[in-house]
């Protein structure tokens, strides 16, 4: 696929992987709609987005809460009527609430799983018309190495990216003869505030090593389908 004049949507997109996405794409010539819950980070998100973009490329923000089927169609339409149709979708909008199952509340379990996977479910839905539209394209499913290798305290946050995993693929394997291309980035741990932590961990992947995960997949030839990605840090702390 070439990129330049492309049109991509990034859930989660004003900050850390999302936005980090959203810059490697702008950087390449890509239209992108960042789409977050939150109106006054968007805002502050698509300023300086623009600020680094090539002249030629635009940024669109659309304020959506991916747990909504309306919401993520809307998101879609924005998208599409502003900027001429869908190529590029990336879901990366996810949360993650820790700690024992037997202290979560239902609450927070169906915060995450509505988010992290149900989320997905809802903006593939709403997207694949507009691709359809398109003769192809494709959809990178932002998901996480803890949905292969759960850990203690991180239930929740597991099952929803094992889901992910498994949705991602049967998905792919629906589409694909259709030229979409449906492809899951699992990074380790990456150098970001997501989950309380402090974002100062230099061992850490960098939001950035994500994103260029992601537009390596854009590049591939339209013969190849890259499926699944995962990304670790080179020298993690060592155990023991």
């Amino acid at each position: 696929m070439s990129m330049t004049g492309r049109v991509a949507v990034v859930t989660g997109g004003s900050r850390g992987i999302g936005r980090a996405v959203a810059a490697a794409l702008l950087a390449r010539g890509v239209h992108v709609v960042i789409g977050a819950a939150n109106e006054a980070t968007l805002h502050d998100a698509a300023a300086e987005l623009r600020a680094a973009a090539p002249l030629d490329t635009r940024v669109v923000t659309c304020q959506v809460d991916v747990r909504r089927a309306d919401s993520a169609q809307a998101l879609m339409a924005t998208a599409a009527e502003t900027l001429g149709g869908i190529d590029i979708l990336v879901n990366n909008a996810g949360i993650g609430t820790f700690g024992p199952v037997a202290e979560m509340s239902s609450e927070a379990w169906d915060a995450v799983l509505a988010t992290n996977l149900t989320g997905v479910f809802h903006c593939c839905g709403a997207v694949l018309p507009h691709l359809r539209r398109r003769a192809g394209g494709w959809i990178i499913n932002i998901s996480s190495l803890a949905g292969l290798n759960p850990f203690a305290g991180g239930a929740a946050y597991c099952a929803s990216k094992a889901g992910l995993n498994a949705f991602s693929d049967a998905l792919m394997l629906e589409v694909r003869h259709e030229g979409i291309r449906v492809a899951s980035v699992l990074p380790g741990s990456v150098n970001t505030r997501f989950g309380g932590h402090d974002g100062t961990a230099e061992w850490k992947l960098a939001p950035e090593d994500v994103a260029t995960a992601v537009v390596d997949l854009l590049a591939y030839p339209a013969r190849s389908l890259p499926s699944r990605i995962e990304l670790r840090p080179t020298h993690p702390p060592r155990k023991g």
